[in-house]
């Protein structure tokens, strides 16, 4: 982990730049694709929930979710068709938008964040370092 400097436009630029942003969500998505069947099933995907932080989290301190708010909130936010599977198309497609809307949030002045190595904000703050040093 690391302090990082972020802001909006970091989060829009990483996600505009198609070809990046897609190598970085594929990537993501064969790591979560454990079966390796081109799929990420609940069981695959609730490691990546946990890891946002979207459950198991009140005011910073964790607690027990409920196995059937769970399994709605996986459906809510990737599996679209509701065929009980997430493929690569929809896990990039909720991807982009939940960065989309963290940078929607930010407004336009950067914020001072703590950042997991190999998360996608780590991963635009480091895509934009090194365009700015270029």
């Amino acid at each position: 982990m690391s302090v990082e400097v972020v802001d909006s436009a970091t989060i829009v630029n990483f996600v505009e730049d198609e070809e990046a942003f897609h190598v970085t969500v594929r990537d993501r998505f064969i790591c979560l694709d454990t079966d390796h069947d081109g799929l990420l099933s609940f069981v695959e995907l609730l490691k990546e929930l946990q890891s946002l932080r979207v459950l198991e989290t009140h005011f910073g301190v964790d607690v027990e979710t409920d196995p059937k708010e769970q399994a709605r909130v996986y459906e809510s936010l990737f599996d679209h068709d509701s065929n009980g599977t997430v493929d690569l198309e929809e896990f990039k497609s909720e991807t982009k938008r939940m960065m989309l809307a963290m940078a929607n949030g930010m407004g336009f002045l950067p914020v001072q964040m703590v950042l997991e190595e190999g998360s996608l904000l780590k991963i635009a703050v480091e895509r934009e370092s090194t365009k700015l040093a270029a």
